[in-house]
């Protein structure tokens, strides 16, 4: 086990991130605890499985967050390291940010009330892609749900009783009607997620092709508000604006998608900031339930 302080900018709304984190929690693949502030993931290093646990602390301007890395290979450290610090936003400035974002008057109050909010993003993008398929038209709580299913059935095991998702190998050589039922979603929904395993299997890539949005684009239940939710959780594109998003437009008083782009000109170049501050609001404080998505999933 190796034990990290990873450094940060404050301020970091922490509160914010590990309601963010429990929100999209998949039981079995991660596991949270509000009690201690810690969540932890499986993920897979180069040299097998591994579990990342973050522990925030109860502190308004923290310099660093707590990062334990259960390795198989500890040779993988470094770069679960760089991992974790993309995940969780780490190498924010979030004085820039709040200064554009704080002089609204829809996100003023927002800013100040979550200062130094991150953008939550991704430890693996095909993992993210996968689960933003699932969570299509349905609450970030029955996404959850469909993705622990497919990890029980397809993720491999790692340390501490968690589970590695699912790769895309393993997914492609899934039938799609063998995906619907164990997932239990629409068989749309499954050729969906298959089309997305084959054609990472076959090397689409976020992370290293070019064409990477319309090829995704090209794929059978995939549209633009996937790619580009996408873009801000996996790619980390700070103005990425998944403008057809609907808690998002419930937000700004149920707007068109047209009308939701316009009103974010303001926000450029941190809109995936903005769009942050109106999902922590609508969508993940524990005293409120999320909507729906693909349009939505927050």
């Amino acid at each position: 086990m190796t034990t990290l302080r990873l450094p940060l900018t404050p301020p970091f709304a922490a509160q914010a991130m590990l309601d963010a984190l429990r929100s999209h929690t998949v039981a079995g693949h991660e596991r949270h605890n509000a009690q201690s502030g810690t969540h932890s993931r499986a993920v897979r290093g180069r040299g097998g499985p591994a579990v990342v646990s973050v522990t925030f602390e109860n502190d308004p301007e923290p310099a660093h967050i707590t990062a334990r890395i259960d390795a198989t290979d500890d040779r993988d450290v470094p770069e679960l390291e760089r991992s974790i610090t993309a995940w969780l936003d780490l190498d924010a400035e979030p004085a820039a940010i709040d200064a554009v974002l704080g002089t609204d008057p829809l996100l003023a109050p927002f800013v100040s009330a979550r200062p130094g909010l991150r953008v939550l993003g991704a430890t693996d993008w095909f993992a993210t892609a996968v689960q933003t398929v699932l969570g299509q038209q349905v609450s970030l709580a029955a996404a959850s749900t469909f993705a622990s299913r497919l990890v029980a059935a397809y993720g491999e095991p790692a340390p501490d009783g968690l589970r590695c998702f699912p790769t895309p190998q393993r997914l492609a050589a899934a039938d799609p009607d063998e995906l619907k039922a164990t997932v239990r979603v629409t068989r749309a929904r499954a050729r969906t997620v298959h089309a997305l395993a084959t054609a990472a299997a076959d090397g689409l890539d976020a992370t290293r092709t070019a064409d990477f949005r319309t090829e995704l684009l090209a794929l059978p239940g995939i549209g633009p508000w996937t790619v580009d939710y996408l873009s801000l959780r996996a790619l980390g594109d700070r103005d990425a604006y998944p403008s057809g998003d609907l808690v998002l437009r419930r937000a700004l008083g149920g707007v068109t998608a047209g009308e939701a782009t316009a009103r974010a000109e303001a926000w450029r170049p941190w809109r995936a900031y903005a769009v942050s501050h109106l999902w922590t609001h609508a969508a993940y404080t524990p005293s409120r339930t999320s909507s729906s998505s693909d349009s939505s999933s927050a």
